[in-house]
């Protein structure tokens, strides 16, 4: 057989012993060595012979004697006072009644009818008035009410609680030695029950029920109602008697009134010892050739596919499995007799199947369950790993992220809570019709508003949607309209200021790329051009016949150009170095006005030969700050020397060096000799030079090489272009 069919057949007998076992020790005590006779259903009966016994034959209530213990309350008087409105009230409704017959009779000339209903509805009209005057009178008449109704009541609820099938007995009253008997003694005995002091004598009470039965079963209607107490002191003393009862043999014989039961009992009784016989047989069983083995559950094509399922799943399935069977074997424990006496074959197929659906089917699921678990158990990790797969903490993560924006968690938690109670709501709303209302008032009052508000941020949030579908397009030129102060209206701001960004960074693509051509340009021609001229003069040096003179003069320019070329390739290194943040300070205390004074004096003949006024405007004081003084250095002359060659000849240029508070600010303005850009920051840029067709020396580097300088003490480089008048600032902090 094959494996799989061996794990059946396993769960099978598993499922077996599982509704024998509660079923034996519920049952074997009232079956093993019992009759019908015994059982719980026949004893139930004989009670219900022995109350209606009392009732009608031993002790039975008298109802005129009852009647005396009737009671009236004041409620009742009132009550029935004014059942149909105040004396006007009535009077007005029997004159109303009566006026249309009387005028008939009137109208006929039929006295005697006539004279009849004037008395009948005068006789009513007294009667009606005596209710109001007294309250014996009242009392009296719903005393007569309650006796009718009393008397009608005791004849059935005897009825109701007649005898099912026939007894004889022969019974004495213990105080009074009256005896009450019925039938044959000496009838063939089905059934015989004894009373007397050793066994206790029975008890005959005067009402069929026991006293705590009294609330479900006294009568009443809207005009009359005998009270609790009234059934109470009503009854008559018990009863004691001694004697013998006898149901006959020909009750449970063919034909018998009992015989369906006695049957059906002993059907029951032997499929019971035959069920579980073959528990018995199936333990024996599983302990021997069915013992279980681990292969027919994990040897199985059935594992690959369970694996793939999230542990949270795997655990559901297990739950419900595990419920499901207990409470089938709960119940077929409890009703297993009854089905194996049923001889319906409809009844036998339809517990067959259930049987293997939720019997041996949730046997074989929880068994492979239970070792496929404990096999990842063992695996190193890999029960942690099904944990942080599971959908429960992947659902406690999203929730977690849900309340991230606390307001957007908050909202969308009693939105749920709302549409659940409203579900609840609507279905109460069949089952209550005062329900109804409440209903209609919250969707009215709460569910339309809510409903409006969330449909207004949906639809707002389909026009973030739709704006941020436009962004990802490349459409940057609308901003997202921002409607209130919610968490969407945050999002849609964060967008614009994202789109802002993106616009921005695209428009500064575009300027480095620019600037990167320019950039590659510049330096490619600034390093040929020296570089052409080294080669051209190398190669007339190497012709023969050259003079001392001209070859001085071919040495003398090869010299400029290669110095040339060395300058640029140092300032290209030393910008290079400074944007890496390669390039160390070494900081001291340096004394600004002295520095300014030093560079200026080393380009005395330059500024002199240029044809410039320079006007200076700098303390007589140190004005001291720490700072690299070679680097600095660098800055003051590059800023000079970048107003000596761009400035228009004949003009001024203004040098001022002042303290600002706690900063040293160095100011160099003066008129530009070419027409600059729009954007002077480009200034900045690597190899940007003013002279845009190159016809003075330079690197293009001046500009770049003090901004980066000036960045590394912490200081500020600011151009300003008014015209043709040309302004850099320069902000460093100050010392003493």
């Amino acid at each position: 057989m094959k494996q799989k069919g061996l794990w059946i057949v396993w769960s099978f007998l598993v499922a077996v012993l599982l509704i024998a076992v509660p079923s034996a020790l519920n049952y074997s005590p009232q079956l093993f060595g019992k009759d019908f006779t015994d059982s719980q259903d026949f004893k139930w009966r004989m009670d219900e012979i022995y109350d209606t016994l009392g009732a009608a034959v031993l002790n039975p209530i008298n109802p005129d004697e009852a009647v005396k213990h009737v009671t009236v309350s004041s409620e009742e008087i009132e009550e029935h006072r004014n059942r149909y409105g105040t004396l006007p009230e009535q009077l007005a409704n029997i004159h109303a009644q009566y006026e249309d017959r009387i005028t008939q009779a009137k109208e006929a000339g039929n006295e005697t009818v006539l004279t009849a209903l004037v008395k009948e509805r005068n006789a009513k009209m007294e009667d009606i008035q005596k209710n109001f005057e007294s309250d014996a009178h009242v009392e009296e008449k719903i005393r007569k009410e309650k006796a009718k109704y009393l008397k009608s009541y005791l004849e059935d609820r005897i009825n109701d609680y007649s005898f099912s099938f026939p007894i004889v007995y022969q019974l004495k009253d213990v105080e009074t030695g009256e005896e009450f008997s019925s039938g044959d003694i000496h009838v063939p005995v089905g059934y015989e029950k004894t009373f007397d002091s050793s066994l206790g004598y029975l008890k005959a009470r005067s009402l069929p029920f026991t006293v705590n039965e009294l609330t479900f079963s006294r009568p009443g209607n809207s005009a009359v109602e005998v009270s609790d107490y009234d059934l109470v002191n009503m009854q008559n003393p018990v009863r004691q008697f001694e004697g013998t009862v006898i149901v006959p043999k020909s009750v449970f014989a063919e034909g018998g009134m009992l015989n369906y039961e006695y049957t059906r009992y002993n059907t029951s009784k032997y499929a019971a010892y035959m069920f579980w016989a073959i528990a018995i047989i199936s333990a024996i069983l599983l302990f021997t050739v069915m013992k279980f083995k681990k292969a027919w559950v994990m040897e199985t094509r059935l594992v690959d596919v369970y694996e793939r399922l999230k542990i949270d799943g795997k655990a559901a399935v297990f739950f419900l499995a595990a419920i499901i069977l207990l409470f089938y074997t709960r119940n077929m424990a409890h009703n297993v007799i009854n089905v194996f006496s049923s001889m319906s074959l409809e009844r036998w197929v339809m517990e067959v199947i259930s049987f293997m659906l939720f019997g041996v089917l949730t046997v074989a699921i929880l068994v492979f369950q239970v070792f496929n678990g404990i096999e990842r158990w063992k695996q190193q990790g890999v029960f942690e790993k099904d944990l942080m797969d599971s959908y429960t903490v992947r659902f406690f993560a999203a929730l977690q992220g849900m309340f991230t924006k606390a307001s957007i968690g908050v909202q969308t938690f009693i939105l749920l809570i709302g549409f659940f109670l409203a579900g609840i709501g609507f279905v109460g709303m069949f089952l209550d019709p005062y329900f109804m209302l409440i209903y209609f008032m919250c969707v009215l009052f709460l569910g339309f508003p809510v409903l409006f508000f969330f449909v207004r941020r949906v639809a707002y949030l389909n026009k973030i949607f739709v704006a941020t579908e436009a962004m990802a397009a490349g459409r940057l030129q609308q901003d997202i309209a921002i409607q209130g102060k919610s968490p969407l209206a945050e999002h849609a701001r964060n967008l614009n200021n994202l789109r802002e960004g993106v616009r921005n960074s695209m428009s500064e693509q575009a300027k480095s790329e620019r600037l990167k051509t320019e950039l590659i340009t510049n330096v490619s021609h600034d390093l040929r051009t020296p570089l052409t001229s080294i080669i051209t003069y190398t190669d007339l040096l190497k012709k023969e016949g050259l003079t001392p003179e001209e070859r001085a003069q071919y040495v003398d320019i090869l010299d400029k150009k290669s110095q040339r070329l060395k300058t640029l390739i140092e300032d290209l290194f030393e910008v290079s170095k400074m944007a890496s943040g390669n390039l160390e300070l070494h900081k001291q205390r340096v004394d600004l006005t002295q520095l300014l004074q030093q560079a200026l004096a080393e380009h005395a003949e330059d500024i002199a030969k240029s044809g410039l006024d320079f006007r200076t405007d700098m303390p007589e004081e140190p004005l001291i700050s720490y700072v690299d003084g070679q680097r600095w250095w660098r800055v003051l002359d590059n800023l000079i020397v970048n107003a000596i060659k761009y400035s228009l000849p004949g003009t001024r240029v203004y040098i001022t060096l002042r303290k600002m508070g706690d900063t040293a600010e160095f100011v160099v303005k003066n008129i530009t000799k070419y027409e600059l850009g729009a954007n002077v920051e480009e200034l900045f840029e690597r190899f940007k030079r003013a002279d845009t067709a190159r016809h003075t020396d330079g690197s293009g580097l001046g500009l770049a090489i003090a901004q980066s300088i000036v960045d590394m003490h912490q200081g500020t480089m600011k151009i300003e272009l008014d015209g043709d008048l040309f302004k850099v600032t320069v902000v460093v902090p100050a010392g003493y």
